[in-house]
């Protein structure tokens, strides 16, 4: 009777942490069902429109922020650094493959780096491009 309790214990632990298992993999899972919800037009993510997103530079931000790149470099395996100067772990999965953990941390950071460098919040569609990107590079 204990052995059967103790697989069923185990069974049930395994099956939870599953539940709540979070990467790089996950978050991409996450934002392309959101996309899918959102658009009928939704085809997948896409590393070229993701890196585009990283690269390009925006009006609709805060002047000093204009890109992704204004802190974190053009290569997303380097280190970046913030307007007062503190260092910035690399973004890509590659050489920091820690980064992208929890679907709570990746909001916030989308929320707050969305808004000050587009002027709005990132859709699904781009934040699941954007982690390709970074998952790629």
């Amino acid at each position: 009777m204990k052995p059967i309790a103790i697989t069923t214990t185990l069974m049930a632990c395994s099956l939870s942490m599953q539940l709540h298992a979070e990467g790089i993999d996950d978050l991409i899972n996450h934002y392309a069902s959101q996309a899918k919800s959102e658009t009928s037009f939704f085809a997948g993510f896409d590393s070229n429109r993701g890196k585009d997103l990283y690269l390009k530079e925006f009006v609709g931000g805060k002047k000093d922020t204009p890109s992704c790149t204004s802190c974190h470099t053009n290569n997303p395996t380097q280190l970046g650094e913030t307007r007062a100067g503190k260092s910035i772990e690399p973004m890509a999965v590659s050489v920091n493959p820690k980064r992208y953990q929890t679907l709570e941390k990746a909001e916030k950071w989308f929320r707050r780096n969305c808004k000050s460098v587009l002027g709005r919040e990132c859709t699904s569609t781009e934040k699941g491009d954007f982690l390709t990107f970074m998952k790629n590079s």
